[in-house]
């Protein structure tokens, strides 16, 4: 009941915009986003913003991040979060400012927050997999890749960075199968193809 009360849209916005005025700033910040004009779809943004808003918030981040402004990008996000906790959307959001900070260690809280919440988030594993995977921790992202596999038996990135994974523990035999079973998907694929020319 809760939540569903925080979805009505009221007649008037927390800061006291209308919601026609309130969706035509949002249609204006696209037209200016598409154009450009990042700068100005923040402005019209911020003419009607409410910090009750979670789709405010949520917008207002992607256009910082857009803008270059991480730290504010971040806010913005994280405020989101508060509003809508199980929302996977801002989380998934938050991690570009986060990762262009550098901040990996709240990246990847940020992915296993979203596991909990949508455990078989193939998208979120999969990110993991290749942040561990730069980590050089081959273990841990060969699991988040297998279950990727598991899902997407015939998705060429989850077959090739498993792969990979097994190559890098030496499991030769078990990286050669999964890089032809990825170059079954897409036949000139340069990962697997380079992968299958270091096994011959």
């Amino acid at each position: 009941m809760v939540l569903l009360l925080s979805m009505m849209i009221p007649a008037a916005t927390a800061s006291g915009q209308s919601f026609e005025e309130t969706k035509d700033a949002f249609q204006q910040s696209y037209i200016q986003e598409a154009t450009g004009e990042t700068n100005g779809a923040i402005t019209s943004l911020k003419n009607v913003y409410s910090e009750k808003s979670y789709e405010i918030n949520l917008r207002l981040g992607w256009l910082s991040y857009q803008a270059g402004s991480f730290t504010e990008s971040m806010a913005y996000y994280n405020r989101a979060i508060d509003l809508m906790p199980y929302a996977i959307e801002p989380r998934f959001g938050v991690v570009y400012p986060g990762a262009a900070m550098g901040n990996w260690t709240m990246v990847i809280a940020q992915y296993e927050k979203i596991l909990e919440i949508s455990p078989n988030n193939s998208t979120a594993m999969h990110r993991l997999g290749l942040i561990l995977y730069g980590k050089e921790d081959y273990e841990s992202a060969r699991k988040y890749f297998e279950k990727v596999a598991n899902l997407y038996p015939f998705d060429y990135d989850a077959l090739s960075m498993l792969a990979w994974s097994h190559f890098k523990l030496n499991n030769f035999r078990e990286a050669k199968v999964l890089f032809q079973k990825a170059l079954l998907h897409t036949p000139g694929g340069s990962s697997a193809m380079e992968g299958l020319e270091l096994l011959e």
